[in-house]
């Protein structure tokens, strides 16, 4: 799966986007995320350019959103970037991907012992 220039699954404003989400109890419209990012901004990002990155993190399926009056509210649908990750090594290669993760756990009893260990807890 191609990733950002950092190791990342996700560019450098899409991260910044994803933080701001992340940070926040609630879902929040483009408008309140443009705010919480200019708040830190030189030069400012304009109001097109904050509903562009959000509206291309919900087509990867990396936020959800809901129609809230005339437009959006987002909320991340994964925790963190390490579920970006997976989301897209799954969406890219599906079941091939899985089959992969299996055999390396078998090959590797401690993998395969953690990987009882977290799908025992709920």
């Amino acid at each position: 799966m191609p990733s950002a220039s950092d190791g990342g699954p996700l560019g450098p404003l899409e991260r910044e986007v994803m933080e701001v989400l992340w940070g926040s109890k609630d879902p929040l419209a483009v408008r309140d995320v443009l705010e919480r990012l200019n708040r830190r901004r030189k030069p400012k990002l304009a109001y097109t350019t904050a509903m562009t990155v959000l509206s291309r993190l919900a087509e990867k399926e990396v936020v959800t959103r809901e129609k809230v009056g005339r437009g959006y509210a987002y909320l991340p649908a994964v925790s963190d970037q390490a579920g970006i990750a997976v989301r897209g090594v799954l969406r890219d290669f599906g079941d091939a991907a899985v089959a992969h993760f299996v055999e390396e756990a078998r090959a590797d009893p401690e993998l395969l012992d953690r990987l009882r260990r977290l799908m025992r807890k709920e």
